[in-house]
């Protein structure tokens, strides 16, 4: 079994987080742990949410170290999106790792439960990083 030392997770989170992701239902963790489902259900939503916080944080550090940052305000859409990246890009001389559809995919594909049809619905910070990465991070929970 892994260690949650080095991590944001707990022991228990950790426990759970792996019985659960071996297939094991809430029910059949609990009673191997001499717990509850329900104290269960607690603890993996826990561990879950540190992933997810960990998760975010990578995606943070990785904008704000790239050498290229901007901000995209909401309501921008994704064809400006892609020609801002383009923009900042070019002024930066880097080459940017996708071409325009897949750009457009990729931004699509990273923002879209912060979208809204074709238009940002908020605030996205973009960095670029000099071998041609596009990160994208948002405030969005």
């Amino acid at each position: 079994m892994s260690t949650a030392e080095e991590t944001i997770l707990t022991d228990r989170q950790l426990e759970v987080l792996e019985r659960r992701e071996e297939g094991l239902t809430q029910a059949e963790v609990a009673a191997e742990l001499g717990t509850t489902a329900a104290n269960v259900s607690a603890i993996e939503r826990a561990g879950r949410a540190n992933v997810e916080k960990a998760r975010r944080t990578l995606e943070l550090v990785r904008t704000i170290n790239a050498p290229v940052q901007f901000t995209v305000p909401p309501d921008t859409t994704f064809a400006d999106l892609v020609d801002a990246v383009y923009d900042h890009s070019d002024e930066a001389g880097i080459k940017v790792e996708y071409c325009r559809p897949e750009l457009h995919s990729h931004l699509y594909a990273t923002l879209q439960d912060c979208t809204s049809g074709s238009r940002l619905t908020t605030t996205v910070t973009v960095g670029l990083t000099e071998a041609g990465a596009v990160n994208v991070y948002t405030e969005q929970s």
